[in-house]
């Protein structure tokens, strides 16, 4: 499979996160079975390595904006407003 059908085949960040987030209230809510737990736990993970792969491509795509507009291209700190 080629990366292209993989991200393809990917949820995008926001569906990734949203998953992610109903996987750990229902983890915190201690009603799965064990085995609901490790199998919500296998699928967090994977949501997580999505997520981290959507920012790295997100922030590789402002590096590219920011040397086109001819600005430092090192790395800064985005204030999200958390």
């Amino acid at each position: 499979m080629t990366k292209r059908q993989t991200a393809a085949a990917a949820p995008s960040f926001e569906e990734a996160l949203a998953e992610l987030e109903k996987l750990v209230a229902a983890m915190e809510g201690q009603n799965l079975a064990l085995d609901q737990s490790v199998a919500a736990y296998q699928r967090g993970s994977e949501l997580i390595r999505v997520c981290q792969q959507h920012l790295e491509e997100a922030r590789e795509k402002l590096q590219v904006l920011d040397r086109a507009a001819g600005e430092d291209a090192a790395p800064r700190a985005l204030d999200l407003g958390r």
